[in-house]
């Protein structure tokens, strides 16, 4: 039996917004809209938040999450989201297989996202999968000091007809709890990827991008 847990790691000092996770997003802390959607989901049977504040964690509590207490060396501006992961895990006596790994750094989704996300990662069989957005655009790469593009600029094609690519917009990963601990990666094995459109695909790392959220979820489309 499919046993499904959302894990989100939310740290107390942000680099590029000063407390980013609570800051003020449409009246509500910003991490309200991830546990929002996620206690809406009917396949996600505990949430957990993973994090070094106390006053994140006593906001949670309040929301009905259970809450981990992550360690300070494991906290900092270059901590990986796999060690809070890693550690969370590890704390959760709870007996669970899957994992949606959903960040409040991505506050705009459709409703009901996570259900059909997690619904698809079951119809499909992956291993793991995550929330992308298709893009079309001129790429150029460097490989030994030369740029290499994805197109022929000497024959330059509309964007549209350009091979898209899945960007990782990096709202939610899905995966397995059995390989994430034998890979040490939250990618592994058979890889999908579940499309959102591009509204939905502007992760918060500054004050543009806090800018942009906060137009975009006072716009209807």
């Amino acid at each position: 039996m499919k046993k499904v847990i959302a894990l989100i790691p939310c740290r107390g000092n942000s680099k590029g917004i000063k407390n980013k996770n609570l800051i003020n997003f449409h009246g509500k802390p910003l991490m309200y809209w991830t546990i929002r959607d996620l206690k809406s989901s009917k396949f996600i049977d505990k949430i957990y938040v993973t994090s070094d504040s106390s006053k994140i964690l006593n906001y949670d509590k309040k929301l009905g999450v259970e809450t981990i207490k992550r360690p300070r060396n494991i906290s900092g501006d270059f901590s990986k989201s796999k060690e809070a992961l890693l550690h969370a895990v590890k704390k959760i006596k709870f007996n669970f297989n899957i994992i949606v790994f959903a960040q409040v750094t991505s506050p705009l989704r459709p409703k009901g996202v996570f259900d059909y996300a997690i619904n698809y990662f079951f119809k499909k069989k992956y291993d793991s999968m995550f929330s992308a957005t298709k893009v079309h655009n001129f790429i150029w790469k460097q490989k030994n000091q030369k740029l290499i593009p994805n197109y022929n600029f000497k024959k330059r094609p509309m964007r549209q007809k350009i091979n898209f690519f899945f960007d990782e917009n990096g709202s939610f990963y899905i995966f397995k709890y059995n390989g994430f601990i034998k890979n040490q990666n939250r990618l592994y094995g058979k890889i999908g990827s579940y499309i959102l459109e591009k509204k939905y695909s502007f992760d918060i790392d500054d004050q543009i991008d806090l800018k942009i959220n906060k137009i975009l979820k006072n716009e209807k489309f």
